[in-house]
């Protein structure tokens, strides 16, 4: 698969099939450890927007090219923002806003879950890269930075002041974006920032095999989990989100037949194949009754 930056002369995003039913995502710009310009968010937006509808990806992996996940802002080569001739320069930044937004809204509400293999710096807008990821898993040499603060602005952009207290904890993530420090990935797992650290070498493939279990469960399952982790993060209520969760668990279990096929496979001790159907006969037995 190709993505839309293909047809320029240097592809700034890539996006391969490594293994069955996954897809990996590169940003593709090492010489400037993969910064968040408009010439590579545009084509990052659109390729997520492919993927989202091709029904062969169950599963999406996201990295940077060379020694960086993503060094955030680009301040020396910021590229192009589509759509804002004749706009003020109030209007112009407010749509360049706009519009890495929507690449941190894509990621989250991708239909497949997203895996963030952070390979190295995840600083400022790439922090928010890897927290806007469903699962994020570090090399060793990985390290994050909230780095507005150090830059004489804000530490909080693209939802940042959001995801990070909901992932490691409102006294943590208040330490880190106001000191500006550097989080190494042996205390990003400690505190909960990444799933797991392993070895520089081998973070691709500890990802593929978490993205093979991943695509190996329901469709069905496996996206309406990613729903309902999302929005028990925003619930109201516990009970509230229980009845949201139980109706997914309804949905799944009375319209296909994975329950069976788990129990089946169980007993036969085999791997179970959730087909996400209900055999026809099985559907209309009640019917013919």
């Amino acid at each position: 698969m190709q993505s839309v930056s293909d047809q320029s002369p240097q592809t700034l995003v890539l996006v391969d099939r490594p293994r069955p039913h996954v897809a990996l995502v590169t940003l593709n710009r090492p010489e400037r450890m993969n910064s968040m310009a408009f010439d590579v968010m545009v084509p990052l937006k659109a390729a997520l927007e492919e993927l989202t509808h091709d029904n062969d990806i169950r599963v999406v992996v996201l990295t940077g090219a060379g020694r960086g996940f993503s060094s955030g802002a680009d301040h020396k080569s910021a590229g192009s923002v589509p759509h804002v001739a004749g706009l003020t320069r109030p209007t112009y930044a407010l749509r360049s806003m706009e519009l890495l937004d929507d690449v941190i809204l894509a990621i989250r509400k991708l239909h497949q879950p997203v895996i963030a293999a952070v390979n190295g710096a995840a600083i400022g807008g790439g922090l928010c890269l890897a927290l806007a990821c469903d699962v994020r898993v570090a090399a060793t040499g990985a390290y994050f930075r909230a780095a507005g603060i150090n830059n004489g602005l804000t530490a909080s952009e693209l939802g940042l002041s959001y995801l990070l207290p909901k992932a490691i904890g409102t006294s943590r993530a208040f330490e880190i974006m106001l000191t500006g420090r550097d989080v190494d990935a042996v205390e990003a797992e400690r505190i909960g920032l990444v799933s797991r650290t392993v070895p520089d070498d081998g973070l691709l493939n500890a990802c593929y095999e978490m993205a093979e279990r991943m695509a190996s469960f329901s469709r069905p399952g496996i996206e309406l989990t990613k729903r309902t982790l999302w929005s028990g993060l925003e619930a109201g209520s516990l009970e509230g989100h229980m009845q949201a969760e139980g109706l997914g668990q309804l949905y799944v279990r009375l319209l296909t037949a994975n329950f069976e096929e788990a129990v089946a496979a169980r007993a036969g001790k085999r791997s179970p194949v959730f087909t996400d159907e209900r055999l026809r006969a099985e559907s209309t037995a009640g019917e013919d009754e």
